[in-house]
């Protein structure tokens, strides 16, 4: 055989071997549960870090054990669960997978009319794929229970996994009063952290509380800062 022709003959054959290499890491399933699976996933993550009891089996949860559990096209009333904090088990939370509709009032009040045992809930999470309405964003403070919304755009990452965010460690009221005393200031004089902030939204953090911040990086020496949520 032709020199030529033989070194063609392999460059094509390592072209094929790359692309069935390629081919193993296309995700043939739908989008759609991919979406499902990546924002439930996170959602787990947040109240795990929240200090509710999360199942490691629940987070650990393949793509493709989740296809085999939900299908392609999830039902989202099969997604929405609830979880009862670790220490404080007064606290329980419900999350629960809106459609593609715009969320009303009347939406968030039938979710609630709809749920059993609703009289020990605490919170409620809904996971959107839509706009809120202006009314049910001032309603959502009327309900009796702390409703939160997130975008399901917003779910499909974990913001306190990415590379370039400080660790945030949040302080508890001991932790906090000590800290005050040790500097001997008052929390108004702590530098600011608005409610709406992403990180206060995925501890769910309070008006008060306090977070501890720590910087690091091979430029930048490692130092830390507190921040009070307002």
């Amino acid at each position: 055989m032709d020199y030529s022709v033989e070194k063609e003959l392999d460059g094509l054959q390592a072209q094929l071997q790359r692309m069935r290499c390629l081919n193993c890491y296309v995700d043939e399933g739908s989008n759609e549960s991919k979406r499902y699976y990546l924002s439930r996933r996170t959602v787990l993550e947040m109240l795990r870090d929240r200090g509710f009891a999360i199942p490691s089996s629940e987070i650990g949860l393949s793509l493709s054990d989740f296809r085999s559990i939900h299908g392609e096209h999830p039902d989202i009333d099969s997604l929405r669960f609830s979880a009862t904090h670790a220490v404080d088990t007064s606290k329980r939370i419900l999350v629960v997978f809106s459609g593609p509709g715009i969320i009303k009032v009347n939406v968030i009040r039938s979710t609630l009319t709809q749920i059993t045992n609703r009289d020990t809930l605490t919170g409620l999470i809904f996971v959107l794929q839509n706009r809120v309405t202006s009314q049910a964003l001032k309603a959502i403070n009327l309900f009796p229970v702390k409703i939160e919304l997130f975008q399901i755009t917003d779910l499909l990452g974990n913001i306190t996994k990415h590379v370039l965010k400080p660790k945030h460690v949040v302080l508890t009221e001991k932790e906090k009063q000590d800290l005050l005393k040790k500097y001997n200031i008052e929390q108004n004089q702590l530098p600011r952290m608005l409610q709406n902030d992403a990180m206060a939204r995925y501890y769910g953090l309070e008006r008060g509380q306090v977070v501890k911040i720590t910087y690091s990086g091979e430029i930048t020496q490692m130092h830390v800062t507190y921040r009070c949520v307002w």
